[in-house]
């Protein structure tokens, strides 16, 4: 391999793992509640937050990269009435993370610039472009998770 490819994976890898521990820092101490309710008039809860950011990772990379035939409802992850439990939610979220970083591992040099296409993804047309699209949506998320944590826990 490559200088370059192995700095490239490296970069990726250590992002992804950054951003879910961060969204552990905020997320871990909310009650079921707390993770449910959004205490505002407008956006989201932490846990449709959460559910999209699953969702999103899921299909941008595992459908579409790693070849996962994960099938996507994006309005649910903002709709979902059930509620599923906090740890649920929170292990599809670790469980999709950890199926990126194994997709960023599996990349070849070649694999970077291949053709991508996606719904709702036009400016993305190779690999590197919607892995690196994909962290900067996980980073922009998480920080609405912070801001959510902190009003909801008044800290």
């Amino acid at each position: 391999m490559n200088q370059l490819h192995d700095v490239i994976a490296m970069a990726f890898v250590q992002e992804y793992r950054t951003r879910a521990a961060d969204l552990h820092k905020w997320v871990d101490p909310l009650t079921e509640e707390q993770f449910w309710w959004n205490p505002f008039r407008f956006g989201n809860s932490v846990g449709h937050l959460v559910l999209h950011l699953t969702g999103n990772l899921s299909y941008y990379i595992g459908a579409q990269v790693a070849k996962t035939g994960y099938i996507r409802n994006r309005d649910l992850e903002f709709t979902e009435s059930r509620r599923p439990p906090k740890s649920q939610v929170l292990r599809k979220f670790d469980e999709t993370i950890a199926m990126v970083i194994a997709s960023i591992e599996t990349q070849s040099e070649a694999d970077w610039t291949a053709a991508y296409t996606a719904e709702r993804e036009p400016e993305a047309q190779d690999r590197f472009t919607i892995f690196l699209r994909c962290a900067s949506h996980l980073y922009h998320h998480v920080g609405q998770i912070n801001y959510l944590s902190r009003e909801l826990t008044g800290q």
